[in-house]
């Protein structure tokens, strides 16, 4: 007993409601729609088949001839200039740069530069060395004692300084602090509240009077535009865009059943052509290649070609040996010839060795001795 609860069924895909309105638009509109579509879609696809038929025979042959005439007339042309003139003239001129440029800045650098550098350098740590003893034997004792004086001037100069502002800034504090407080509280602090008050009052005025004008221009634009446009909106446009969009949607589905419907329409009658052309082509063509053709060309492979090409490598042969003949009989006599100008070659005198005469050497295993031969 199966005690799993099996899955429910999957839910069909809701479909959305279709009134009397769409059930009327949609069989009218697919006839005049496939009427139309058909001629447009037969044409789209003898266009695609003799597109690619053209690429396929010519336009792809094509570029790759004028791909390889390119290449031909502007890539290789540059390829060779480049690895046989400029990489070669470039090495030249760098060697003769180098023996022109480098190797005098060199030697220049090494035995001109490098001295009269080591000499200034040594010039230059010896006024160095100088100009640190004047500055620590003369020039710091008098700096200490000027820095002595000045020290004492700037404490008197100090002490001047401070007695004359602290009595600037008692006169300052009762000449002009305190009047200027008491007038800033007893004068311009009411003044200032009385002018805020009054600004406080005239700005809630304005925005009364601005916020009434606002709710009456509100109100007359709403009753005078957008109850209308509203009204408009819900009575008139929203059924009649409801209306386009049913329409709508239903010359595009129209549109997208015929293109298919037009598209197997197309492949019929492709298909009849295509096999029109072969039986009234293709065939023919092949049955005569194939009962005709066929056997005279073996016929004359059989009775001509071969017989001919054996005569051919049969004259082959005869002319090699005829030429290596020939070769043996020409080298003999340059061979003779040489031996009546300058006589027998030396041959060579035998020396005694140590090895056996014979293709095999001595080894470890075995002997060439008379007492331990095998």
């Amino acid at each position: 007993m199966d005690l799993e609860k099996p899955p429910p069924p999957p839910r069909p895909a809701p479909q959305e409601p279709q009134g009397c309105l769409v059930a009327a638009i949609r069989i009218p509109v697919r006839i005049v729609v496939l009427v139309l579509v058909v001629p447009v879609r037969m044409a789209w696809d003898a266009l695609v088949v003799a597109g690619r038929f053209l690429n396929d025979t010519v336009l792809r042959p094509v570029g790759r001839a004028l791909l390889w005439l390119g290449r031909a007339l502007f890539v290789w042309p540059f390829v060779a200039l480049w690895r046989y003139v400029v990489v070669p003239v470039a090495r030249g001129l760098a060697w003769l740069g180098n023996i022109l440029f480098v190797v005098p800045l060199v030697w220049l650098y090494r035995y001109v530069l490098t001295p009269v550098g080591h000499a200034c350098a040594w010039l230059a740590r010896g006024i160095g060395a100088g100009l640190a003893w004047l500055y620590a034997r003369v020039l710091t004792p008098i700096g200490h004692a000027v820095m002595w004086v000045l020290r004492g001037l700037g404490a008197v100069l100090a002490a001047i300084g401070l007695g004359l502002f602290a009595a600037v800034a008692w006169l300052a504090r009762y000449l002009l602090v305190v009047p200027a407080l008491w007038v800033y509280e007893w004068i311009l602090t009411p003044v200032g509240r009385a002018v805020a008050w009054c600004a406080r009052g005239l700005v809630w005025l304005l925005g009364t009077i601005f916020t009434g004008i606002g709710i009456s221009l509100y109100w007359i634009a709403r009753v005078l535009l957008v109850l209308p446009a509203l009204a408009l909106y819900r009575w008139v446009l929203a059924p009649v865009g409801r209306v386009l969009a049913v329409v709508g949607k239903e010359i595009w589905d129209a549109l997208g059943h015929a293109w298919r419907v037009a598209g197997r329409i197309s492949l019929a009658v492709g298909r009849f052509l295509a096999n029109l052309f072969r039986w009234t082509f293709v065939e023919p063509v092949r049955w005569v290649y194939r009962t005709v053709l066929t056997p005279v060309g073996h016929v004359v492979r059989d009775a001509v070609l071969r017989p001919v090409a054996e005569a051919a490598r049969s004259v082959g042969r005869a002319t090699r040996q005829a030429l290596t003949a020939a070769r043996e009989s020409v080298r003999q006599a340059r061979a003779d010839f040489r031996r009546m100008l300058f006589g027998e070659p030396k041959q060579p005198e035998a020396v005694a060795r140590r090895e056996p005469p014979g293709r095999e050497t001595r080894t470890l295993g075995s002997s060439t001795t008379a007492l331990t031969k095998d």
